[in-house]
């Protein structure tokens, strides 16, 4: 007797159909990030680490972590006390179509101590990883030999005119703003090429910093040849601010995308 419903046939097709059936794909995100690894362990899973300090940005998100891997003596910008990405970090992070980016951004580079690098550099080069570099030499070495890297201008080398970011881009795949541009939306609005620039998400010490004399010392520290850390802190009255957030959706009007996600010491600040 017919009830008017579907049959067991009709139901099981729908089923099928429904199993079957692709989702379709997402749009592209509206922003991305490089995120840091700063004081991940080298054996604490990476996913684990995300979840528990970005859990609130979807993986499509995430671009790329940087931290460091085994030694070298290009690190710059923080000093090298341990590793923080292991490989077995790397290979997820890559099979999931996250990249790494290691912060090679020591001011001093000569070509001896480049190829005594090459092992390292070889190692991670593969499509969707990056070197973050300060010292010009070094970029044009990386992006002779090594093809395949993403070469990121660090923001320690302080680019913050818009002649300045045309010669940079001339060298490198894109440009990392200092954190004081983020307040000059006027100068942000002129920039052409606003897809090769990563723009801060937040932003600790180095926002108000007059001076930066810690990159320069951790540059020569991380060397392994002694040498002493200087912070300008110490010489000046500033206000503690802590970590900055900044509100992404301005810039993501005026067509920036790419942003850097920095992790703050459990205190809540980036440097002292």
């Amino acid at each position: 007797m017919d009830t008017g419903g579907e049959t067991q046939e009709q139901a099981s097709a729908c089923a099928r159909e429904r199993l079957f059936t692709k989702a379709e794909p997402l749009p592209p995100p509206a922003a991305t990030y490089t995120i840091s690894a700063r004081n991940k362990t080298p054996d604490s899973p990476v996913f684990a680490f995300l979840r528990n300090h970005y859990g609130n940005v979807p993986l499509r998100e995430i671009d790329s972590l940087f931290g460091f891997v085994e030694r070298s003596t290009l690190y710059g910008g923080r000093l090298f006390n341990q590793r923080e990405l292991s490989d077995r970090d790397v290979f997820q992070l890559n099979n999931a179509g996250i990249g790494i980016r290691l912060p090679m951004s020591n001011h001093y580079v000569d070509h001896d101590e480049y190829e005594q690098n090459l092992p390292l550099l070889k190692k991670y080069h593969r499509p969707g990883n990056s070197v973050i570099v300060t010292n010009d030499d070094l970029a044009r070495w990386i992006r002779q030999d090594f093809p395949a890297y993403h070469v990121d201008a660090s923001v320690i080398k302080n680019i913050k005119t818009h002649r300045k970011i045309d010669e940079a881009l001339k060298l490198y795949d894109s440009v990392v703003l200092p954190m004081r541009l983020n307040e000059d939306l006027e100068f942000l609005e002129k920039i052409e090429a606003k897809d090769r620039i990563t723009l801060f998400a937040n932003a600790g010490c180095a926002l108000t910093c007059p001076s930066k004399l810690c990159y320069l010392s951790l540059s020569k520290l991380n060397k392994g040849n002694g040498g002493e850390f200087q912070c300008s802190q110490m010489f000046k009255d500033r206000e503690s601010l802590g970590m900055v957030d900044f509100p992404l959706q301005p810039f993501i009007d005026l067509g920036f995308h790419r942003f850097k996600l920095l992790r703050a010491h459990p205190s809540g600040m980036t440097g002292f």
